[in-house]
C-alpha cells in the first residue's frame, strides 16, 4: 500500500490557521522555544512529505531545518508570515538551486 503524506505549516497561529481550510496540517506556536520542540516532534513522523516555516522562525531554527537540506522529507520551505516576507525563503531556494545545478540561475 502506498503510504499517505502529509503536508504541514509550522508558524505563528495568524499565519497557518488559514491553511486548515485548505487540508493541511497546521502547528501553531507562540515563541520559538516551543516552535524548537514542535519541529523536532513532527519531522520524526515518517509521513511527512512536506513542511512549510514561517520565516520569522527560520533563523532561530536553522540548525534543525539544516539537517534536512539534503534529505527528500520532509522538505523544509520556507513562507512569509503576516508581516510579509523577510526574504530568506527567496535565499534558500537561491542556495537549493545553486547546489543542485552548480551555479546560481536565479
Amino acid at each position: 500500500m502506498i503510504p499517505m503524506y502529509k503536508i504541514g505549516v509550522l508558524g505563528g497561529r495568524e499565519t497557518v490557521m488559514g491553511f486548515k481550510a485548505l487540508g493541511l496540517e497546521v502547528y501553531p506556536v507562540e515563541d520559538l522555544d516551543e516552535a524548537r520542540h514542535t519541529f523536532r516532534r513532527i519531522t520524526a513522523e515518517e509521513d511527512l512529505a512536506i513542511l512549510y516555516v514561517e520565516e520569522n522562525l527560520a533563523e532561530g531554527l536553522k540548525r534543525d531545518i539544516d539537517k534536512f537540506k539534503d534529505k527528500p522529507n520532509p522538505a523544509v520551505i520556507l513562507i512569509p508570515g503576516r508581516d510579509g516576507p523577510l526574504g530568506l525563503g527567496l535565499s534558500a531556494l537561491s542556495a537549493a538551486v545553486e547546489r543542485a545545478v552548480g551555479t546560481n540561475i536565479l
